[in-house]
């Protein structure tokens, strides 16, 4: 029995892992407030082409080099352990944090059909988020699920992704058409369209986060081992999946904005959840909520098979313990998935306000990745062509560290933000000085 991945597998997987629970709740918290829907939309196509430039760097990762990790082995290969392992730490902080995310976002989504039922156990509040018992029983179970799916196999994962994605793409289109015909346009120009001004702080503020909306394209180098065809299919597939990503992200954004006003949407606890129950009733609010939950749970699966990637790969490379580079009878790296369910499992203990506070590190951890990727590309390659775009992505993957690192920035990282990105340093250089240390005093080569 064949147990490679066909194109529609990985094509699912990466397009599952992009539209995830931010493609429906950025509409209401970030993108109306801050830059309304047409410069939402030119972020986010500006954003979605930067991720195809950074492609093409991958391009020629993926031409060169065919091990798993992705740009952590390929920078390990071209530049050595330490930044390997920089890329690699940065990596497991992109991919990390999504998963609990995303597990902490379905109690929101069953709030939505069953009320307060799953809030109860009262715990404490932190940041002002209130922790339930029973909320994080749910998120729990949920992160298992996906971890026991993952297990069994990443053909029993991808077939999985297959169904979900069709699911999610299909009813956010039949939900934002139905909306569409039924919402006040005269109300929704006078909002948006009217007094329009392309306004530079607002696109670049939307644009500072792309990294962290189109990491799932990074499933591909990940799993690299587990389909058959070369890589300019891959990379057509990535960048297939980006654009699809930018529309679904805009086509929701666009859907919450046919309702609400900027203030009305922030106003609301899910601005594109209220707006569809008030403008087309239970059964459009359900088939939303349904797509949402499509959404959570394929973002789950997805960056459960990157992490588990990433790390059997760094486990292979001497530079975290050897036993997360156990491969099972199934041909997956099942204690890295144990490793990254542990994870996820702690992480709702500590609030959906906290997890939003490292998750907006994420970004910069996929944009370092980004830029050592098309930076070695640039060094690599023999074609003129792929070394203009990885000198191109160079300089778009440096700006946006900049963006989020640089107090001036519309779209600098809080300071609750970087205070984690200070102790994820720490921990890393600990961790990997204890690794070298250990390695050195048994004799191993380095």
């Amino acid at each position: 029995m064949d147990k490679k991945l066909s194109k529609i597998d990985v094509f699912s997987i990466v397009l599952g892992s992009i539209i995830g629970w931010g493609s429906f709740m950025l509409p209401g918290s970030k993108f109306l407030i801050e830059a309304g829907v047409i410069n939402t939309t030119i972020a986010l196509f500006i954003g979605a082409l930067f991720i195809i430039v950074i492609q093409s760097s991958y391009y020629v990762m993926l031409s060169d080099h065919d091990d798993e990790g992705g740009e952590f082995s390929f920078t390990y290969k071209h530049m050595g352990k330490v930044n390997g392992f920089i890329v690699g730490w940065f990596l497991l902080l992109a991919y990390l944090t999504i998963i609990p995310l995303n597990g902490t976002a379905f109690p929101l989504v069953i709030r939505k059909i069953f009320g307060d039922f799953f809030q109860f156990g009262y715990l404490y509040s932190i940041a002002g988020f209130d922790i339930f018992l029973g909320e994080i029983i749910l998120s729990n179970l949920v992160i298992l699920l996906f971890a026991y799916i993952n297990i069994s196999g990443i053909k029993d994962s991808a077939r999985v992704q297959n169904f979900i994605a069709i699911t999610l793409v299909s009813l956010v289109f039949v939900v934002f058409t139905i909306v569409f015909i039924n919402a006040d346009k005269v109300r929704f120009a006078e909002n948006y369209i009217n007094n329009y001004q392309f306004d530079l702080s607002q696109v670049l503020r939307i644009f500072a986060i792309t990294p962290f909306a189109f990491v799932g394209f990074d499933n591909i180098p990940q799993i690299c081992k587990e389909y058959e065809f070369g890589p300019r299919t891959a990379s057509l597939i990535a960048i297939i999946a980006v654009l699809i990503g930018a529309t679904i992200y805009s086509v929701l954004n666009l859907t919450a904005g046919l309702i609400f006003s900027p203030a009305e949407a922030y106003a609301q606890d899910w601005a594109l959840g209220t707006g569809v129950l008030m403008t087309i009733g239970r059964f459009g609010f359900v088939l939303l909520v349904i797509a949402l939950a499509a959404a959570v749970t394929s973002g789950i699966n997805g960056f459960m098979i990157s992490t588990s990637k990433l790390m059997g790969s760094i486990s292979n490379h001497g530079m975290v313990p050897s036993r997360y580079s156990f491969v099972n009878k199934n041909g997956v790296f099942s204690n890295s998935i144990i490793f990254a369910t542990i994870i996820s499992l702690i992480a709702p203990w500590f609030g959906r306000e906290v997890i939003l506070w490292i998750v907006d590190m994420s970004s910069l951890g996929a944009a370092i990745a980004y830029f050592f990727v098309c930076f070695i590309a640039f060094r690599i390659t023999k074609s003129q062509i792929q070394k203009f775009l990885s000198g191109l992505g160079v300089a778009a993957s440096a700006m946006t560290v900049l963006l989020l690192l640089l107090p001036a920035s519309p779209a600098a990282l809080g300071r609750e933000s970087l205070i984690a990105l200070g102790l994820w340093i720490i921990l890393g250089g600990t961790f990997y000085w204890t690794i070298v240390s250990s390695r050195k005093k048994a004799g191993e080569k380095l």
